[in-house]
């Protein structure tokens, strides 16, 4: 299995160093492991609609209908919550395609899922400890990467602080999705709940056997758009982990 990137160095030498640092000092550290990371993937292909072209980043098939243009918008803040699936859907999908992201501040995610879904560890970067700033580190890495996942840990965002960062990521043309806190203005919001398991058994076999398929359902909103929602199962086949939409559950049913 290939290493994951993590801006050069391991995820201990990465936090041990912004640690150390002044604020000056963290962010030209930053700036230097960002340049050695590899040129935005051209592979992640820009998608339009009639009468307008948008840039966005691919998602899990079964999600694109959530969506306007069938992605996340590039220059925009999306909110991510609920399952970690869905998050880790989203890795996967943007680095299959080959586009590179970095995530900030989720030391337990799993990287296991995310290679079973598809994603490309070598087009991920990981600062799991970014000291007491993530924001700041996040507004830095959005230089290099197509995607930004930012991990707030609980915290809120004051909405001066977030308008400031909203404008850099538009003026970048990466995406910023945010988890585990509060973010005022975020353009698109996703949330996934488990809502079964296929595999553990009923009657007297209840929970004996191994987990096959999760269902989750999903729920996108936006500025531009009404509420939208989706079922779908994230079954295991073959040592990978497929997203299938409920139609097809229902056909194989």
């Amino acid at each position: 299995m290939a290493e994951p990137a993590r801006l050069t160095e391991p995820p201990s030498a990465v936090s041990d160093r912004l640690a150390g640092l002044s604020r000056r000092e963290r962010l030209e550290y930053l700036r230097r492991r960002i340049a050695a990371v590899p040129a935005r993937g051209g592979a992640v292909s820009d998608a339009s609609v009639p009468g307008e072209s948008a840039q966005v980043l691919p998602v899990p098939t079964p999600l694109a209908t959530l969506l306007p243009n069938g992605g996340l918008a590039r220059g925009s803040v999306v909110a991510v919550s609920g399952a970690t699936s869905l998050l880790l859907g989203l890795l996967a999908t943007v680095t299959a395609a080959g586009g590179h992201a970095a995530v900030i501040g989720r030391p337990g995610l799993g990287l296991l899922a995310a290679t079973e879904m598809g994603a490309q560890l070598q087009r991920l970067a990981f600062v799991p400890d970014p000291g007491p700033d993530p924001v700041e580190v996040a507004a830095v890495l959005l230089d290099g990467m197509d995607l930004v996942v930012l991990g707030l840990g609980g915290a809120s965002v004051p909405p001066s602080r977030a308008r400031a960062v909203v404008a850099r990521v538009r003026s970048k043309r990466s995406t910023l999705v945010v988890t585990d806190g509060h973010w005022d203005g975020a353009e698109v919001r996703l949330d996934a709940q488990v809502r079964g398991y296929d595999g553990v058994g009923s009657g007297a076999d209840a929970g004996r056997g191994r987990v096959c398929a999760v269902r989750l359902a999903v729920r996108a909103q936006g500025r531009a758009f009404r509420p939208r929602s989706t079922c779908l199962d994230l079954r295991s086949a073959q040592g990978r982990v497929e997203w299938v939409p409920e139609t097809a559950m229902s056909v194989a049913l």
